[in-house]
């Protein structure tokens, strides 16, 4: 089923008590335990969005993908502009991370610097379900 995610920066040196001036809201296929679903995702890959909001730099819309290579044979990552490439976020991981609130993920920026994530809040996403957003 397609949850919304938001995940907000979390703490770091830069930021010690992280932000929720940095972060993304993410359309997600999650299974019933909270991890990535990789055949739903084949299935709704076009209502897999990425809203990407980054303080004072202005907003980024992009598309969630999966792609072969990387650790566990694919990686998750974030497309800003699929006729171009160099401008994807990878995920580490995140075919492992559970997406609950409270638990963490990284994802590196287009420059392969890394970033924490804690996530904020999961809500259904599905038509006619609970926290459906319009």
């Amino acid at each position: 089923m397609l949850h919304y995610v938001t995940l907000h920066l979390a703490r770091s040196k830069q930021f010690p008590e992280g932000s929720s001036r940095y972060g993304y809201v993410i359309t997600v296929p999650l299974d019933a335990e909270g991890h990535l679903d990789q055949d739903e995702w084949a299935l709704k890959r076009d209502r897999c969005r990425v809203h990407r909001f980054w303080a004072n730099e202005g907003e980024r819309q992009g598309v969630l993908v999966h792609r072969p290579g990387g650790a566990g044979g694919a990686t998750w990552m974030i497309d800003y502009n699929q006729d171009r490439p160099g401008d994807e976020e990878a995920g580490y991981r995140l075919h492992q991370h559970r997406f609950a609130e409270g638990e963490y993920v990284t994802i590196e920026d287009d420059d392969g610097k890394p970033y924490t994530f804690q996530v904020v809040s999961v809500t259904a996403a599905e038509p006619g379900r609970a926290g459906e957003h319009r």
